[in-house]
């Protein structure tokens, strides 16, 4: 079976990232910076991507700011107790699937990433400031 691509992706990516973008955008701190909130919707959005893809699914999904309106949590649960690999550099083989990418995005934009299992599989929660760009 080939990973969900296309429709069957943005359709499951949407609801995670309109409700991603509501709490941005009432967050007490103040506004996000476009390019900011940019960034944390593509965080949203592999990982949402990477449970479908690699994860058997993602069977369920979380998003919290803290109190004070700072931290953005978002965790994605999914059917598969594999951790996320990130593809060697130097992967060339034309036979391999495409991808490989997300993860590293992943890690590079958010604060703080924990991989911890789940009950049939596991649960990839990332911590990101959404505060003014540097």
């Amino acid at each position: 079976m080939s990973p969900p691509r296309g429709p069957a992706c943005a359709a499951s990516c949407a609801p995670a990232r309109a409700r991603v973008r509501g709490l941005l955008r009432t967050r007490a701190a103040g506004p996000v910076p476009p390019r900011v909130e940019d960034d944390v919707l593509l965080v949203v959005t592999e990982l949402v991507t990477n449970a479908l893809r690699y994860g058997g699914g993602a069977t369920a999904f979380h998003a919290e700011l803290d109190g004070d309106g700072g931290d953005l949590t978002v965790e994605v649960t999914d059917a598969s107790p594999a951790p996320p690999r990130t593809r060697p550099h130097g992967d060339d083989d034309p036979a391999a699937a495409p991808g490989g990418f997300g993860w590293p995005l992943v890690r590079r934009l958010s604060h703080r990433v924990a991989v911890t299992p789940a009950p049939g599989g596991k649960t990839v929660r990332a911590v990101l400031r959404p505060g003014p760009e540097p």
